[in-house]
């Protein structure tokens, strides 16, 4: 059962390192939590290291930019790591093939800039669906529609096996008070239509080694029973994290604030309906981050 806490600064000893979703936990899509920042800026006070852990398909620097426009101060965080940079690796190493076809909206190009970790990646080209040896996907082109308008492309995509590269596993999102389809929805529909689909973001095992590089990379050696990872996506966050073995903090008045009819704090007993319905268990749980 999870342990209801009303405050990170509760249980935050523990824990040398966080590993902290950033939409629906530090913001909303629309500007900063000003709760969530205090409590991670408390908590950097202390000597613990904050990694971002993002499905956004953006690179490093492209989040960076966005929590600036979010008014999110750079002094509640120490390090990101994103899906976009995990799956970008591994579209440079040929995962899809060198000629892709790309699913995604305007400005979103960055993806296929040139990547400095790898000593010799590979020329990725866009080509149309007919061309294509494999697909990208950063998001629906339209994050409004119904993913089942890909489907007559998705049908031939199939049909010519291709693999798809999912730069974001996150089904939903909401941005501010209006729910959006991400990359997961598109390759959730590819894969039950019998495509594959490959992801790199969590609940997967690609991003959680980016973050640990990351956090390595500032000098910090901390062991999983020392990493607290936080998130609202009960599906990705908490379960990518019992799938790492390392403990969770289920912030309820994201997603899942209608399920768990969180106000300040969820409702335990909704809370409890709500993890048994999806066979999850995280260590603890709060309304929001503060």
């Amino acid at each position: 059962m999870t342990r209801i806490v009303d405050t990170l600064a509760e249980i935050s000893a523990q824990y040398d390192a966080l590993f902290v979703d950033l939409w629906g936990c530090v913001h909303d899509g629309v500007k900063a939590l000003p709760d969530a920042v205090a409590a991670l800026q408390a908590y950097r006070k202390t000597g613990g290291k904050v990694v971002l852990v993002t499905n956004s398909p953006r690179p490093r620097a492209g989040v960076e930019k966005q929590l600036v426009h979010f008014g999110v101060p750079d002094d509640a965080w120490d390090t990101i790591a994103t899906s976009g940079d995990s799956a970008r690796s591994a579209m440079f190493q040929g995962v899809v093939g060198q000629k892709v076809w790309f699913i995604g909206q305007p400005g979103e190009e960055k993806f296929f800039q040139p990547l400095h970790l790898l000593d010799d990646p590979m020329t990725i080209e866009q080509v149309p669906l007919a061309e294509a040896e494999g697909i990208v996907c950063t998001g629906p082109e339209d994050p409004h529609a119904d993913p089942d308008v890909m489907r007559p492309q998705f049908l031939m995509a199939k049909q010519m096996g291709l693999k798809l590269l999912c730069a974001n596993p996150d089904i939903v999102v909401d941005r501010g008070h209006q729910r959006e389809w991400c990359a997961g929805a598109l390759a959730k529909l590819y894969a039950e239509m019998g495509g594959e689909s490959l992801y790199f973001g969590k609940p997967h095992p690609p991003i959680y080694d980016l973050a640990r590089r990351r956090l390595s990379a500032l000098g910090k050696v901390v062991s999983d029973d020392r990493i607290l990872a936080i998130g609202d996506g009960i599906l990705t966050d908490i379960q990518g994290a019992i799938g790492e073995d390392i403990d969770s903090l289920f912030i309820t008045g994201g997603l899942a604030a209608a399920e768990t009819k969180t106000l300040r704090q969820p409702d335990p007993n909704a809370l409890s309906d709500y993890l048994e319905k999806e066979k999850s268990s995280p260590t603890y749980s709060i309304g929001f981050l503060r």
